[in-house]
């Protein structure tokens, strides 16, 4: 089994060791988790390009040490350009993937930076914003490896990503995708990263860099203005939680998923399934799924326009109705929709003061719209997929409405004093990614390492598959297989043992007492865990 590494007083986690190292620098410069967040979600911003990006949303949960969980909400909304009409006067019966018309909503991520830097300051935080960016300018202006996760990544739609405006000049050599290990240059990039250093994180909105911002994307004819970019702020938000066993359980609430990944571990713990990597453990997760995708898509939408409180699906009373109706020798038959597909990055930080920090941003798509910003190097989001050109739907697109939005960072607090940050990048296997990690860690006292070392498995449509099938990585005990194959799920066996597409997870760990903290990242991924 793997080795969990264990640090005297702080850790992080990434899925790219360059993003680890910057965060353990800002850590051993006296800065705070937040602070050493910040740093890592600029430095992976630049080197993990296929993941996330400025140009896309954020999503952050903090812990405080007297207890407190603060939510910060740094998702765009659709431009005042975007409006269903647009897109039917242009010939689409669906938003497009790819280009300028995907890139149809604010850019987050930067916003919620900003947002999390004052909260840090506020609990002592000192660091000047050139220290926390210093180690993506200058990956962004000397170069650095392509990763073997991006080098590996074959894009959906090819054609039209790699067609997209400036995409080929940004991440393509001679016409093709750059081999892993060569040193790649983003200079535009990295003179956009030094003036936020220099002029403040609100210059992206309301000043130079974000003058520039406008001006591209209406050169593109983009949905995206200057007064959106200059009207956006992101918003504080009171976490989701869940009271389960001897934990309390955070995550994040709409317009993210995180409803749904409290309904998966609230019915799981009502199955009372007592052997773990069984087939009954298996079959309770993937039909806990079922449950809470479809309570999540009748009720998720835009934070301001929810029609029933997320938090009432919690109840205990709620809960047991929905356990009572899983068959525990069969797998039912429900129908999923087209399940969210993106690529993402989690992290996780804890310091030396039990400031914990789960955090995870995202340009949805890999390169999300692929639209490259010439004059600034920043490459746009596609998150407004999520919207439905249908006016009925539970999400459509209309002017100023926040998308749906797999991305969910997640906590625990335990009675005994342990704080856990853990999460994953996945779409819509995000929730179950991250039930099946914290319920090997919580309820059947697997290592944080194992937990995460363990195979995964995936129901629904995985990133750049159709079929709606269980997923699953090759190292299942076969006798497990064969017996949900018993129970009617149709099993999808991908043939490696270590898939990207079920996703690229992490674990913090911090201990009473002795204030030690266990920290893993994923073999599937690039990054590890680094500290003091």
């Amino acid at each position: 089994m793997p080795e969990t590494p264990i640090f005297a007083s702080a850790a992080v986690a990434a899925p790219h060791s360059l993003a680890a190292q910057a965060g353990q620098s800002v850590l051993a410069q006296g800065g705070n988790a937040i602070e050493a967040m910040i740093a890592m979600a600029a430095a992976i911003a630049v080197v993990y390009p296929h993941m996330n990006g400025i140009g896309g949303d954020g999503f952050w949960l903090v812990r405080e040490k007297s207890g407190r969980v603060r939510g910060i909400e740094a998702c765009g909304p659709a431009g005042r350009l975007a409006t269903r009409e647009r897109y039917r006067q242009k010939g689409y019966d669906a938003i497009p993937a790819r280009g300028p018309d995907a890139a149809l909503t604010v850019a987050g991520a930067i916003g919620g930076w900003s947002l999390a830097r004052d909260l840090a300051q506020a609990l002592g935080g000192r660091l000047p914003l050139g220290v926390l960016l210093a180690d993506a300018i200058r990956h962004a202006r000397e170069g650095c490896p392509v990763s073997p996760s991006e080098a590996r990544y074959v894009p959906k739609e090819l054609d039209t990503l790699h067609d997209a405006p400036n995409f080929a000049a940004a991440f393509l050599k001679d016409g093709k995708p750059w081999p892993a290990g060569e040193t790649r240059r983003l200079p535009a990039l990295a003179a956009t990263l030094e003036q936020l250093a220099h002029a403040g994180l609100d210059d992206f909105y309301r000043g130079d860099i974000g003058r520039e911002i406008a001006a591209d994307l209406e050169r593109l004819d983009a949905p995206v203005t200057r007064a959106d970019l200059a009207s956006y702020r992101p918003r504080e938000r009171q976490a989701l939680s869940l009271r389960r066993r001897d934990a309390t359980i955070y995550n994040f609430p709409p317009p993210t998923q995180g409803l749904a990944a409290l309904l998966i571990l609230g019915i799981v713990d009502r199955l009372n399934i007592r052997e773990p990597e069984t087939a009954a453990h298996y079959h309770g997760l993937i039909e806990a799924t079922k449950r809470a995708f479809a309570i999540r898509d009748r009720v998720v939408t835009d934070f301001d326009r929810l029609s029933v409180d997320p938090a009432s699906f919690l109840a205990p009373d709620r809960l047991a109705r929905e356990a009572a109706a899983i068959d525990m020798t069969r797998a039912a038959s429900l129908p999923l929709r087209n399940p969210g597909e993106g690529d993402t990055v989690w992290m996780g930080a804890i310091d030396r003061d039990g400031l914990a920090v789960s955090y995870i941003q995202s340009i949805y798509w890999e390169y999300g719209s692929g639209t490259v910003l010439p004059a600034t190097g920043v490459h746009w989001q596609n998150r407004g997929m999520s919207f439905s050109l249908d006016p009925k739907a539970v999400n459509p697109l209309e002017p100023g409405r926040r998308p749906f939005h797999t991305l969910i960072p997640a906590l625990a607090a335990f009675d005994d004093g342990r704080v856990t940050a853990y999460g994953s990048m996945g779409g819509d296997g995000q929730p179950q990614f991250q039930a099946q990690v914290f319920t090997r860690y919580a309820d059947y006292g697997m290592s944080p390492a194992a937990a995460v070392d363990a195979p995964r498995l995936l129901y629904g449509r995985t990133w750049g598959a159709e079929s709606l099938t269980v997923k699953v990585e090759d190292r299942f005990d076969p006798a497990c297989i064969a017996a949900l194959r018993r129970m009617d799920h149709e099993i999808e066996e991908l043939g490696g043992a270590y898939i990207d597409s079920l996703g690229h997870a992490g674990i913090l760990v911090r201990h009473p007492g002795n204030g030690r903290i266990e920290a893993v990242h994923d073999p599937r991924s690039d990054g590890g865990a680094l500290g003091l």
